[in-house]
């Protein structure tokens, strides 16, 4: 039997990028991965020779001394071939039929907002000054007791829509700033201050795309991990955590032999991590009911449109086109009404001025889906994929009345839905950004990477901060303690 001093559960971001940790440290560390391809959402797939992500599209503060490349660089991923966006307009708002231009860097960001609502001058810089103070406080949260998590706890315990509407008080300029509702679920009574305002600020030190995929992410961890001595393997479906003398010694793996490990570290939604933990002594049902019943966000529908070659040309920024009065209120849609919200998103192509693929995305409630749960991905039935062709048209006709050229340009439609993205990255109820997070119920929202087994930690997306930023950060919690350590920056290089 393999013996391990780490196993961990699930090839996604933070699976690996705990794996990658805890290899770099000297640890024998084993990732599991019940699929065949690791990364998670950061995964591609391949259609006619085109490769389409699902659901990494791009990210924000990668510039020089910025957190995520801080971070990127002691993973060893700045060398991948990313590509920065336009710095004068990296995200396209369209409110109301008007188009307003996010640009990078602060000052600019407020120039440039300042240029539409000239009233609102002195509002916008209050605005833009607490983004920079929060985005450049990151790194402060490796200053504090792990227990508390982030540097913006405070900040976590305050409401987003009441901090963004008692600041500013242009409704128009509160939905703009609002408007690249796709990297977060909006949520007037939950959204904590925080979220809202790191994942915003990010995006406005640098924003940036990679050319070839999210996957490139995923393999370069993997690489290192195995140059590091570890392992990633692929279909190997863990089903239970074997307890013995008070901790987990054993992780049993459908159709291998199981493993024995001193420390497990789980990627998997907590609810899914409990499930392979059921017989733990540890586990008390009132841990168990609080996990259960923590809601999730809403899922993507997604067309991922290969184009024809030299017909649409590609641009450098991204998309957001609202349809409706409140951008706060287009997360609510269900699958028999119009969509509100289209996010569109351009692959940066390999070469050339022209694209090879562009995706749409527009949020999806589960239950729009879950009564099709049970079926497989190749064998759906035909309300479910009248259901996909029906939408895929709504948001192609949506777009093309901003980018006349998109209909006639397309080549092939591939979509998702949140099922999609249940059945082949494990993602509870398809959930975009994991569990919600509920700036009144903080402390019940909000997860450590502790869990009440001593040796068992959780990480990813679902504990406080989602996306690329948050799960990167959330890694270096999760291996704290199995390192006898504090994730300080000065500890990790970073």
């Amino acid at each position: 039997m393999q013996k391990y001093d780490v196993v961990v559960i699930g090839a996604g971001l933070g699976g690996l990028q705990c794996a990658y940790i805890l290899a770099k440290q000297g640890k024998k560390v084993c990732v599991l991965e019940q699929n065949r391809l690791i990364g998670g959402c950061i995964q591609t797939f391949t259609r006619k020779n085109t490769k389409f992500d699902t659901g990494f599209h791009y990210i924000g503060g990668l510039d020089e001394g910025q957190p995520l490349n801080r971070i990127f660089k002691y993973f060893d991923l700045m060398d991948l071939p990313w590509q920065k966006l336009d710095t004068n307009g990296f995200d396209e708002i369209i409110y109301q039929d008007k188009s307003y231009m996010l640009v990078n860097g602060y000052d600019n960001f407020c120039d440039k907002m300042t240029e539409y609502f000239p009233d609102s001058a002195a509002q916008l810089k209050s605005y833009t000054d607490f983004l920079r103070q929060v985005g450049e406080g990151i790194f402060e949260s490796f200053d504090r007791d792990p227990e508390q998590n982030l540097a913006g706890e405070t900040l976590l315990g305050k409401n987003a829509y009441n901090y963004l509407t008692s600041t500013i008080s242009d409704p128009v300029l509160q939905n703009v700033l609002s408007g690249t509702s796709a990297k977060l679920e909006l949520d007037k009574a939950r959204l904590p201050l925080y979220t809202f305002a790191q994942i915003n600020s990010s995006y406005i030190q640098s924003a940036y795309r990679i050319k070839g995929g999210g996957m490139l992410i995923a393999q370069s961890l993997a690489e290192s991990i195995q140059k590091f001595g570890g392992e990633v393997i692929v279909n190997a479906r863990v089903t239970n955590l074997v307890e013995e003398d008070g901790k987990i010694s054993k992780v049993e793996i459908d159709g291998r032999d199981p493993v024995e490990t001193r420390y497990v570290i789980s990627n998997a939604h907590p609810a899914a991590t409990l499930r392979l933990a059921q017989n733990s002594s540890f586990i008390k049902k009132i841990y168990k009911k609080r996990i259960t019943s923590l809601e999730n966000t809403f899922g993507m529908f997604t067309v991922n449109i290969k184009l024809k070659p030299g017909h649409l040309r590609y641009l450098n920024r991204n998309i957001y086109i609202h349809r409706g009065n409140d951008v706060w209120e287009e997360g609510n849609i269900t699958a028999d009404q119009q969509p509100q919200c289209v996010l569109v998103s351009f692959a940066a192509p390999q070469s050339g001025e022209y694209a090879d693929n562009i995706d749409l995305l527009t949020p999806m409630l589960w239950s729009d889906v879950e009564k099709f749960v049970g079926s497989t991905p190749m064998n759906r039935c035909s309300e479910y994929n009248e259901l996909k062709a029906r939408k895929a048209i709504q948001l192609i006709n949506i777009v093309n009345q901003y980018i006349p050229e998109l209909k006639s340009s397309v080549e092939s439609i591939y979509t998702s839905t949140p099922l999609t993205y249940h059945d082949y990255t494990a993602t509870e109820n398809g959930s975009a950004f994991g569990i919600i997070k509920d700036h009144d119920r903080l402390m019940y929202t909000l997860l450590t990477p502790k869990t009440p087994i001593p040796n068992l930690w959780l990480t990813g997306q679902n504990l406080n901060l989602h996306g690329i930023l948050g799960v990167s950060m959330t890694s270096f919690f999760s291996c704290a303690e199995i390192l006898g350590r504090r994730p300080s920056s000065n500890i990790f290089n970073l």
